[in-house]
């Protein structure tokens, strides 16, 4: 490559080389990215080889999809300097301190842009998948359709079902049961939807949104009894009973006694101060008899999170209805 007799190229020459326009080079100089080596006697920027690099390295960031503050730290980093012919070389030169910042700094670049594009690929499959499924819907159905989905974001936010359960919960919950309730509890929107789980979705968080009515009771009788301790073991007890039974719904079997029904019932036992006898099992099945039922919810999420064809994934809620099942046929036996 000919540099000219003063070892300086002008803009022009410098935008020739790299293959772009004198505005391009003009707007990276004055975002301060593109150093100028010096000034004419006329006051025209005069540039060295090495922005030849520097510009040829913006123009590939740019080309990924970074923005400006996201390229200012790399070339912070990584300054090829006057004698660089090579905008690698620095590969070559071992894992020195300049090199490793100037490696630093375009993996954190990188990873952010990921995060960023990750983000709105969710985006625009959400927006697809609402948009065929109100393409889809009955020409009665579609306007209603469409208030219900084009309410939410793209992709919508889990805040709502977070409120809700945190009002479900007891007040005395520690935060990390209410952590990991929440974890099993609200479902994570999944990455490439289909329109019917958009539909489940949209389902329910209006189903969440709306406000309790105070003269129905919304919380399990276990909760009136339980102190921070006790509500504590409770939910940690119910979650390995729900494992347990998780493996039993995936696997198509019918409520049954075994090792997810003990643990079921020996955590209301524990945070009721009993033993497990035949006694406290008939009360226990009374007790959860009575309990409001939040089937509907249960039945949406096991569709927004269940992948195409597969078995239903099971729920903590699909998970209780298959342990108090098994509850009440153990009872059912032991009375015979």
């Amino acid at each position: 490559m000919r540099v000219d007799d003063d070892g300086r190229w002008s803009i022009g020459e410098l935008a020739e080389r790299a293959g772009t326009t004198v505005k391009t080079v003009r707007f990276y100089c004055e975002s301060g990215l593109l150093p100028e080596r010096e000034r004419s006697g006329g006051g025209h920027r005069r540039f060295g080889p090495e922005a030849l690099e520097q510009l040829r390295l913006i123009r590939s960031l740019r080309g990924l999809g970074l923005a400006l503050p996201q390229i200012r730290p790399i070339l912070d980093a990584h300054d090829p300097g006057p004698d660089r012919d090579d905008l690698y070389a620095y590969e070559e030169e071992g894992e020195g301190g300049e090199e490793a910042a100037a490696d630093t700094a375009f993996a954190d670049a990188v990873a952010q842009q990921l995060d960023t594009l990750g983000g709105q690929l969710k985006a625009l499959r959400w927006q697809e998948a609402a948009l065929r499924l109100v393409q889809q819907s009955a020409p009665r159905e579609r306007a209603a359709t469409l208030r219900l989905v084009g309410s939410l974001g793209s992709p919508p936010t889990t805040d709502a079902f977070a409120r809700f359960w945190r009002g479900w919960l007891p007040v005395r919950m520690p935060a990390k049961a209410t952590s990991a309730f929440l974890e099993a509890a609200v479902p994570q929107i999944p990455d490439a939807p289909r329109p019917g789980q958009v539909l489940a979705f949209a389902r329910l968080h209006a189903m969440v949104s709306r406000p309790c009515s105070p003269a129905r009771p919304t919380q399990p009788a276990a909760h009136a009894d339980a102190g921070p301790r006790e509500v504590a073991g409770l939910y940690a007890g119910l979650a390995e009973a729900y494992a347990l039974a998780g493996v039993q719904l995936r696997a198509g079997r019918a409520p049954r006694p075994g090792e997810a029904l003990d643990g079921f019932v020996d955590t209301y036992a524990r945070v009721r101060q009993r033993r497990d006898t035949p006694a406290f099992r008939r009360d226990l099945a009374r007790l959860l008899a009575g309990d409001p039922r939040l089937d509907g919810y249960w039945e949406l999420v096991t569709e927004v999170i269940t992948p195409a064809g597969a078995h239903p994934e099971p729920t903590p809620g699909s998970a209780h209805d298959w342990l108090q099942a098994a509850l009440d046929d153990d009872v059912a036996q032991r009375a015979a």
